[in-house]
């Protein structure tokens, strides 16, 4: 079975690249994020983040600028399109689920925003204050995803496009809190994109099922009704346990996932006490 290329021992680089699972996911060690780092370092990165789609960084200590002049070594960063960012920095989107909270904001399987023309190349979250347990984040493999599937159907989904759109009931419900304190749209706001159910990886030239459950609604041409059995059949799929990886939250921990080829999925387990979070997303491409 193919799947993106796995390191057995840690890099030859001047980091200490580890993975956490047979599917996705590396820990990143010997680097300090709040440092300038030189252009080999910033490679060596970006290669761990193709090779693993998601690299964790442990025991960082970054400030909100730290976190923002990193991001900005992998390309320009965008503002979330619906909700306001941390005040002074704009790019900066606060993640956070208070203690009277039920609902996580995002608390679903999904990519990022696929509702825009160019969604995001990748996303920088940075742990700020967290539960005493829970609060796990899972994330997926969609090559994995694409590459398990039959002959027939990848040759049925070669030509197809999922129409993604921001206001899907499910993915509404998690950002309601969030809408009703810091909206930057007027609530009957929709946003709507087009894209490949199967993308082309711009940069590994990988092909990755592109759809998820908390924004794709329907396939190109077809109703909701029509599309509804074959996107089901896809989003359960694309999630399957050994697709997986799951990153436990500690202090001064970030995750930093390639929206291209990844799904994430942060549990809601931790009723009762808030976590907060900061997220960079950095400008991608129209998927092809």
């Amino acid at each position: 079975m193919a799947q993106a290329a796995r390191s057995a021992k840690p890099s030859t680089g001047k980091l200490d690249i580890r993975p956490i699972s047979g599917a996705l996911g590396a820990e990143v060690l010997g680097v300090d994020l709040a440092q300038d780092l030189s252009d080999d370092i910033i490679a060596e990165i970006r290669n761990a983040l193709l090779d693993h789609l998601v690299i964790f960084f442990r025991d960082q200590d970054i400030t909100p600028e730290h976190h923002l002049a990193f991001a900005k070594r992998f390309g320009d960063t965008v503002e979330y399109p619906l909700v306001k960012g941390v005040e002074g920095f704009p790019e900066i989107m606060l993640v956070v689920k208070h203690e009277h909270e039920k609902v996580n904001f995002g608390g679903l399987w999904h990519s990022d925003t696929t509702y825009l023309e160019k969604p995001p190349m990748g996303s920088i979250l940075v742990a700020r204050e967290l539960p005493p347990y829970g609060g796990d984040t899972l994330f997926a493999n969609m090559y994995m995803a694409y590459d398990t599937l039959s002959d027939s159907l990848k040759n049925m989904l070669a030509p197809l496009k999922g129409v993604s759109v921001s206001n899907r009931p499910r993915v509404q419900e998690t950002r309601q809190e969030r809408m009703a304190d810091s909206a930057k749209v007027k609530p009957e706001t929709v946003l709507t994109a087009v894209h490949p159910i199967v993308r082309t990886h711009p940069e590994t030239g990988r092909k990755a099922l592109y759809v998820n459950g908390a924004h794709t609604i329907r396939f190109d041409g077809m109703t909701e009704a029509e599309s509804a059995p074959l996107l089901e059949y896809l989003f359960e799929h694309q999630t399957r346990p050994e697709f997986t990886c799951r990153f436990r939250w500690e202090p001064g921990s970030i995750a930093f996932w390639d929206n291209r080829a990844t799904q994430h999925n942060p549990i809601n387990d931790y009723h009762g006490f808030k976590r907060v979070m900061h997220r960079i997303t950095i400008a991608g491409e129209t998927p092809e």
